[in-house]
């Protein structure tokens, strides 16, 4: 400072010159410290801002834009409900594509420049070992709506999913199977090999396989962007399976069922989580029909949130609403439903940007949520305990116009 006032003297500048320069100084400096201390109060100016990091394009927004349908109806929803002590939600959208880079430009963004509170995504579980330890080392709250590959919540520990992990969920479609046709002796398994989930599960399938007496005939690789899969259909036809699995998403798995049928397979198909959607129907179509699919949500599942739900997904999207909607919803309840706890607590107005993300994740870890899922909770690590899980088979017309999933007991 005794620098600063040498200088002014020495240009002879006016005392009051010399108080401005000085008062500009301390303010600047105290701009300085408070962006070196990082704090900042939560901008409610438009409501609180939670992040939706999900893909818009590519093949994986078949499955993205169902979570959108999902998250949408939500924001309107909760702040029809009041919000959070009257103040609204508000969705900030940023598309994640399908790929690692993707999710990483979406998040940087959500949490640098759009300063939400929290975020629901990425899509792919592939998309969250790369993308939320982003999220973790800057204290952000981050909840998978759709990442259910293992070890997606040991990321961090501002990491959680609502998506029920695939080792839990992903054997009910084969003992459905098995109920099916008990007479099945060989089984041939085809997965994803460039995206991290369908390894994953194609893992969970195969031990489920082996733990219940069949024999896998064949092991057949694809990429999530493949189109022809010709030749390892016909190599697995050749062995004369019973049972076929399939982990990939709605595209690619939806080509390879229709293949495998044209082709001349007539036997059980079980998909995995990539084809909890929709959208599935307009990839295979009639081809589509008989698929068994395990699941974490029903459409009849009993509970106030989920009829309320239903009825709203029905009046705008004409149909039932798909899994991938449901855990959409649902992380965003979450969400909502933790801020007001928190603000029971300390007043959010009051809290620095900075706190309110670690005072938010600290409280959606520690509360139970009666949703569209049922009773949920979480683990320590963030890991989402569910009581209940399904099996469907997609039905579908002849004229393949129209699908829908069935759910078996």
């Amino acid at each position: 400072m005794s620098k600063f006032i040498v200088l002014v003297d020495m240009k002879k500048q006016t005392v009051h010159r010399n108080a401005g320069l000085l008062l500009l100084a301390l303010l600047l400096g105290a701009c300085a410290q408070q962006a070196n201390t990082g704090a900042s109060k939560v901008d409610l100016t438009n409501g609180i801002p939670i992040g939706i990091a999900l893909a818009q394009t590519s093949n994986v927004a078949l499955l993205g834009q169902e979570g959108l349908n999902g998250v949408k109806i939500a924001e309107k929803y909760f702040n029809d409900k009041g919000g959070v002590d009257g103040v609204p939600i508000r969705l900030v959208l940023q598309d994640t594509a399908g790929d690692e880079a993707g999710a990483i430009n979406a998040f940087q963004s959500l949490i640098g420049k759009d300063k939400v509170v929290g975020i629901v995504g990425p899509t792919l579980s592939q998309q969250a070992f790369s993308a939320s330890p982003l999220a973790d080392r800057a204290k952000v709250p981050v909840i998978g709506a759709s990442t259910t590959a293992k070890n997606v919540p040991e990321i961090g520990d501002y990491v959680a999913r609502v998506s029920a992990p695939i080792v839990i969920v992903a054997p009910n479609s084969i003992k459905a199977a098995l109920k099916l046709n008990p007479k099945i002796k060989k089984v041939a398994v085809f997965y994803a090999q460039n995206d991290v989930f369908s390894k994953s599960e194609t893992e969970i399938f195969q031990e489920t396989l082996k733990a219940q007496g069949l024999d896998i005939v064949t092991v057949q690789k694809f990429q999530t962007t493949d189109t022809d899969f010709q030749a390892q259909a016909s190599n697995a036809l050749s062995l004369n399976p019973d049972l076929v699995v399939i982990s990939g998403l709605a595209a690619d798995g939806g080509n390879l069922v229709r293949q495998l049928r044209e082709l001349g397979y007539k036997g059980v198909i079980v998909g995995g989580n990539g084809f909890n959607t929709s959208n599935i129907f307009a990839v295979c179509k009639a081809l589509c029909d008989g698929v068994l699919v395990a699941q974490a949500y029903s459409p009849q599942h009993p509970g106030e949130v989920n009829k309320t739900f239903r009825e709203a997904y029905l009046n705008q999207y004409k149909n039932e609403p798909p899994q991938y909607s449901a855990q959409a919803f649902t992380a965003v309840q979450v969400y909502v439903e933790a801020l007001k706890e928190v603000d029971k607590k300390t007043d959010i107005k009051n809290l620095s940007l900075e706190e309110l993300r670690v005072e938010l994740n600290k409280q959606l870890l520690a509360g139970k949520y009666e949703t569209p899922l049922g009773e949920i909770s979480f683990t320590p690590v963030g890991d989402v305990v569910q009581k209940d899980f399904y099996v469907a088979q997609l039905k579908v017309d002849k004229d393949g116009k129209n699908g829908k999933f069935e759910f078996i007991k």
